[in-house]
Order: C-alpha cells, then sequence, then structure tokens
C-alpha cells in the first residue's frame, strides 16, 4: 500500500500511524495527531552524514559499519581506554571494526580532505548483571518500602535515610536480603506538597527530605542550630510531625531546611563535597539554581510551581538573567549542591550497611518514567524534552479517555544525536549504590504514546523508540555496576517486550492479583517464572487487606469513580477473585484443606494472612518484594491513580513504627512463613 506524505513522514520520524487498541480493533491515528507530533520532534535534517551518531553491537551482531558517500576516508578509532587504530576505507565497502574490542564506549573518527565526523561505537553484553547466589538458584526476600511512609521514635515525621539503615538492619536479621525503594528522585522543597516521587523535577539527584538531620555533623557542631534545635517550639512542632498518619510534608520540609541552613551557615567545605560538586558539573549546578530560585519565588508567591509562571527571560536555565542571578547567588547554589552531597552520601552509607550485612541485592532503587513538565531538567535542556507533547496511555476499558501521565517525552532523535548520553547519564545516576534498579514502565524503551500538548489522551500516537540500542546499553551500565534489572511490565505488554526482558536477562514483574489463568484460577507457585520477581500488591493496587475487605472498592465509590453498574460487576469480580485465592492456597498446601467456609464469609485472618505470605514464598520466582503494610494488615492504599487533590496520595504512614513493627508477633509469624518458604526446594 502507498503511503501518503504525512504517513511516510510520520513512520520515519517513528510515529505510528495506527495501533491495536485493547478490543483487538485496528485504530488509524488521526492526520491533526501525526502533523502536531511532527512539529515537536527534532528529526534529522539535511544530508547525511558518512556514519551514524552512534552505532551500538552486541555479540550477536557482526562489529561492521558500511560509510557512505564518495571517495576515501581515513579512519581512526579510540578505545574507552585510550588505545587507537587507524587505516583508510572506501565509501560504500563494508568495514569491520578491529578485532578484540572491549566492552565500552569508544570513538570512531573519518576524515576526507578538512572534514571529519565522528560516530560513537558501544560494545554491549548480551544480558545484565546477574548475582551468583540468584545464578546458582538461590532464592530471596525483601521489603518492598515507601521510604516517606516509614515511623519511627527519631524522624522528623517523614521516613529517613535514617530509617532506611534501621530497616535494612531488621531485614536482614529477619532473613530477609534487600529493601526496595520508591523513587528517590529529586523533588521540589520549595513547593513541597508536589510529593508523587513518580512526577520528579530530576531523576539524576536526590529528595533531600530524606537526610537524616540527626546523622549531619555540621548540625551537631553548630552552635546555632543546636539552640534552634533545643527550643520547646522545635521540639513539639517534631513531636507533631511526627506523630500524624499522614506526612504534612510543609511542615517537614520547613524544618529541615531552616536546620540545615543554620548548619551551613559554619560549614567548612571538605575535599569530598568539593570533589562532589565538580563531577556534577553544570548539571547539578544547574539543578542548585533551580532549587534556589524556587526558594526564592516561592517565598514570594506561594502557589508558583516550576518555572511555567517565571518571566520569559527566566524560562532556560542559560539566559543571561539566569547566569547573572547564579553569579550573584554563589553561596545559595553551593548550598543545594550541599543538600545533595548529605544526601547522597547518607544512601551510599545505607548500600554499604547492606553489603556487611551480607545481603546479596540489598538495595533497589526504582527509576519514574519521566520527569514533570516544569521541573529543573526540561528548564536545564529543553531540546531533549518535549514540551509540546505530554506521554501517558491510549483509551481502554477502564479509562475510555485514556491516562494523560503531564511528563513531556525524551526525544528519541535528539538521544540518538547525543550517542544516548542523556540515557547512560540517567543509568549510572540510577544504578549506583545499589544491587538492583527497577524500570517503571519498561515497555518506554520500545514506544510511548505520545499526546499533543493540550489535547486528551485518545488523540495521542505510539512513537517508537530503539529498543534493542537502549537494552544493550542498559546491560553495559547494569554489568559495570554489578547492579540487576527489573521490569515493571504490567498492563498491556507487547510480545516483543516479553521476549527482549527474557533475553537480556531483565526481571519481570508478578504481582499476585493479576496471575490468574484464563478460567479465574491462580496460577500455582511451581508456575511462576524464575526470572521475575513476585509480590502481592504495587503501590498502585490495594493492600492484601484492603483487596480481601474490597476497601479499594468502597474508597473508588465514595470517590465517585464507579458507576453503579461498574461497581457492581467489580463486586462479583472480586467475590470470585477471593474464592479462586483461596483454593489456590489450600491447593498449594499453604493452607489447611479442612477449611472449607466459603472465602465470601471468610475475613483476612492471621491464618489467611500468614498463608498468602507462604504462598508468594514458595513462587519459583528467584525474588520476592513483600510490602510492610501486608505485614500489618493495613487497608488503605497510599495511592490511588486517577485521583489528585481526591484522595492524599503519597502521604499515607505506616500505622506502627519500625521498633514496634518488629517487635509484634503476628509481623514475626509472617516472616518466620516466608523465610520457610524461600528456603523449601
Amino acid at each position: 500500500m502507498t503511503l501518503s506524505k504525512l504517513d511516510q513522514a510520520a513512520q520515519d520520524a517513528g510515529i505510528a500511524v495506527d495501533f491495536t487498541n485493547a478490543n483487538g480493533e485496528q485504530v488509524r491515528i488521526h492526520d491533526e495527531t501525526k502533523r502536531a507530533l511532527l512539529a515537536v520532534m527534532n528529526t534529522p535534517q539535511g544530508k547525511a552524514p558518512p556514519l551514524p551518531p552512534v552505532q551500538v553491537f552486541t555479540p550477536r551482531r557482526p562489529r561492521q559499519c558500511c560509510p557512505q558517500g564518495k571517495g576515501e576516508f581515513s579512519w581512526q578509532l579510540e578505545t574507552e581506554r585510550g588505545k587507537t587504530y587507524s587505516g583508510l576505507l572506501q565509501a560504500g565497502e563494508t568495514f569491520t571494526l578491529p578485532p578484540r574490542l572491549p566492552q565500552g564506549y569508544h570513538r570512531l573518527t573519518l576524515r576526507q580532505g578538512r572534514q571529519q565526523w565522528h560516530s560513537r561505537i558501544i560494545i554491549a553484553p548480551r544480558r545484565c548483571y546477574l548475582s551468583e547466589p540468584l545464578a546458582q538458584g538461590d532464592k530471596r526476600w525483601g521489603a518492598l518500602v515507601q521510604l516517606y511512609t516509614l515511623r519511627s521514635d527519631r524522624n522528623w515525621g517523614i521516613g529517613d535515610f535514617g530509617d532506611l539503615a534501621q530497616m535494612l538492619e531488621q531485614i536482614a536479621a529477619h532473613g530477609g536480603d534487600f529493601v526496595g525503594l520508591n523513587p528517590l528522585h529529586a523533588l521540589y522543597p520549595a513547593q513541597p506538597e508536589h510529593a508523587s516521587p513518580y512526577s520528579p523535577t530530576s531523576r539524576r539527584w536526590l529528595n533531600m527530605l530524606y537526610i537524616d538531620v540527626n546523622q549531619v555533623a555540621a548540625f551537631a557542631q553548630s552552635a546555632e542550630a543546636q539552640r534552634w534545635w533545643k527550643l520547646a517550639k522545635t521540639r513539639k512542632a517534631v513531636q507533631a510531625a511526627r506523630a500524624t498518619d499522614y506526612v504534612d510534608y510543609r511542615v517537614v520540609a520547613e524544618l529541615k531546611i531552616t536546620a540545615l541552613r543554620l548548619s551551613w551557615q559554619h560549614y567548612q567545605p571538605e575535599q569530598e563535597f568539593l570533589q562532589f560538586v565538580a563531577e556534577g558539573g553544570d548539571h547539578l549546578r544547574y539543578q542548585a539554581a533551580f532549587d534556589g530560585i524556587l526558594a526564592e519565588r516561592s517565598a514570594q508567591q506561594e502557589k508558583e510551581w516550576g518555572w511555567a509562571s517565571w518571566p520569559e527571560t527566566w524560562g532556560n536555565a542559560h539566559q543571561p538573567e539566569v547566569q547573572q542571578w547564579c553569579a550573584a547567588h554563589e553561596d545559595e547554589i553551593q548550598f543545594w549542591c550541599w543538600l545533595q552531597w548529605l544526601a547522597q552520601q547518607q544512601f551510599a552509607a545505607c548500600w554499604q550497611r547492606s553489603q556487611q550485612l551480607g545481603m546479596t541485592v540489598g538495595l533497589y532503587r526504582d527509576l519514574a518514567v519521566g520527569v514533570a513538565q516544569h521541573s529543573a531538567e526540561t528548564w536545564q535542556d529543553p531540546q531533549l524534552y518535549k514540551l509540546g507533547a505530554s506521554v501517558g496511555a491510549p483509551p481502554d476499558r477502564l479509562g475510555p479517555l485514556g491516562q494523560n501521565w503531564a511528563l513531556p517525552p525524551l526525544d528519541p532523535h535528539e538521544m540518538r544525536a547525543r550517542g544516548y548520553q542523556p540515557f547512560i547519564d540517567l543509568l549510572r545516576a540510577n544504578m549506583r549504590d545499589c544491587g538492583a534498579l527497577r524500570i517503571d514502565h519498561v515497555m518506554a524503551l520500545l514506544r510511548l504514546w505520545w499526546i499533543p500538548y493540550g489535547e486528551t489522551a485518545d488523540k495521542g500516537a505510539y512513537v517508537s523508540y530503539p529498543v534493542d540500542d537502549l537494552m544493550a546499553i542498559l546491560a553495559l551500565e547494569s554489568q559495570r555496576h554489578r547492579c540487576m534489572v527489573i521490569g515493571e511490565d504490567l498492563g498491556i505488554v507487547p510480545p516483543i517486550i516479553v521476549r527482549m526482558m527474557r533475553s537480556h536477562g531483565i526481571f519481570s514483574w508478578k504481582v499476585l492479583f493479576f496471575e490468574q489463568e484464563r478460567d479465574g484460577r491462580y496460577r500455582q507457585p511451581a508456575a511462576y517464572p524464575r526470572q521475575s520477581i513476585a509480590s502481592a500488591s504495587t503501590h498502585d493496587l490495594p493492600t492484601l487487606s484492603g483487596f480481601w475487605q474490597a476497601e479499594d472498592l468502597a474508597l473508588g465509590e465514595k470517590l465517585g469513580m464507579y458507576h453503579d453498574s461498574v461497581l457492581h460487576s467489580l463486586q462479583q469480580q472480586r467475590t470470585a477473585q477471593k474464592q479462586a485465592l483461596l483454593d489456590a492456597l489450600q491447593q498449594a498446601g499453604a493452607m489447611p484443606a479442612r477449611s472449607r467456609q466459603p472465602a465470601l464469609k471468610q475475613p483476612l485472618t492471621p491464618t489467611i494472612n500468614v498463608a498468602m505470605h507462604s504462598y508468594l514464598a514458595r513462587t519459583e520466582s528467584a525474588l520476592l518484594g513483600l510490602q510492610p503494610e501486608d505485614w500489618l494488615g493495613m487497608t488503605m492504599p497510599v495511592n490511588v491513580p486517577g485521583t489528585v487533590d481526591e484522595y492524599p496520595n503519597w502521604r499515607r504512614k505506616l500505622c506502627v513504627t519500625l521498633e514496634e513493627m518488629f517487635a509484634d508477633k503476628a509481623v514475626k509469624q509472617v516472616l518466620t512463613a516466608v523465610n520457610d518458604g524461600r528456603k523449601a526446594r
């Protein structure tokens, strides 16, 4: 079939002209959508160079390239370690790279007369890193923690890196191997109510509210900071913040920034801090400048968010007015850099402690799918992020209008033009100080649903990404950092992603609620794939207790999320799911078969809770992640997708402190059953 000029241009740019919807039907993309997305992309223009800007080679791909053009070229290849090769080649002829090139990032240069062209050569391994105990068949478990939810007798109203260290100690003492975390990405300390860890201002830096101020040496050494700390007003405010059931981000931010500003006034920069600032370069400097400017402007206009409402001449980090502000506020920039350094130091200490405790995975981090529209990242690099579009999901049965996540997409053409350096930097920032990295919405390596800015989600189209190259780089950085990779592959997953995850050694995610056969039966533990992490639930789903008691459906009804007919159907479905789950527990031997009482009449007793955890522990999945909320029988979720102000997302704390949780007999019983199940062969 002959394509129209518009369709051809769209396909050349990686924009799909049609897609298969949730009903299996082929849907054509509107011409207006194609034009709008083409307009925001940085598609290559002009005559193509002899070589592409980057070429990625894996063990199965011949290490050959074919320069375009005419005549003879001289070439030079410089390896990552500085070794050079050179020679002559003819345009249009296949050129084989030097033999035994090591894995890594190399630079190939072609010269012809006064012209020269560069191409990055990336040699990548076939698979991501896998630790030896897991490769030998061990099965490990850990806790899946939203860090801000942790309570303790010493934090300042939000879970912090001090609590994380304590959590690691307790998990190790109870036989666990890791603590899995929500994204720790930088948010907005001057506007702390914007609390979603999945809409960060930067994915390369950390959330400074997780700093344990009590561990900061400068805080203990500052007489002024200590006088403030000993004030009855201060102690009362901290105790009140600690006592709330939901994180009061504004109070927490005010307390911590006040304490840290007082500490900074007499801080003498250490060599380690100066080195951190030097290594962070312009990216860290502009992140700090963004935080400083936002703090200054928020003090004047409290409801202002991001850089969208700044004067036009301040809408880009590289504009003269911004440079003038930076020159006049060097101390402020250094302060925000210092907070990043403190956060990095404390998180690194948690990682080191996990290794001292003998944990294999230790910590796993979470990489969000993008950054917020008016974030520090988009302010720094508007060419990389396409502000004329947003990513989301196409319409389906549960969301007939689709989803708009308000996250600007990365331009795949710009990424490639830069030799994938932005992607490499992102992985390096998130693979440090951890044993595994979870990639949220791993399908984004293949494609993303782009929506023209201002349009509804049903007016979008899929845009493809260079998945082969990105997965190869992911494997290379994974091996270099000795960091496993977990792909969040829930929802509609293209078959190619399933195959590529398996072949690249990326762990799949298996959630108990979704592991059902077509006839409604729950899959038995032996049916779970080895290369996966199993869990009962996620931060976007109800807790085990909430599921069993249908509290999520009651909450959805209260929030006006369901029509009566939909709610009735979901309630009937839940009754069937509970019975199928009870049957599965009995079939697997996790629960005595003598109990034949229908699930409808059974509350979630401690016996059933232990049985469900035992069932998950017996799965063949190499990793098992469990939520403390489920150990404690909590019913309220931490997040309700599709809500913003209707529900206090990303704020609900655990119902007890860490000290109380691990002293609880019911929790100990659950963890004993998990340990026994993981050891069973």
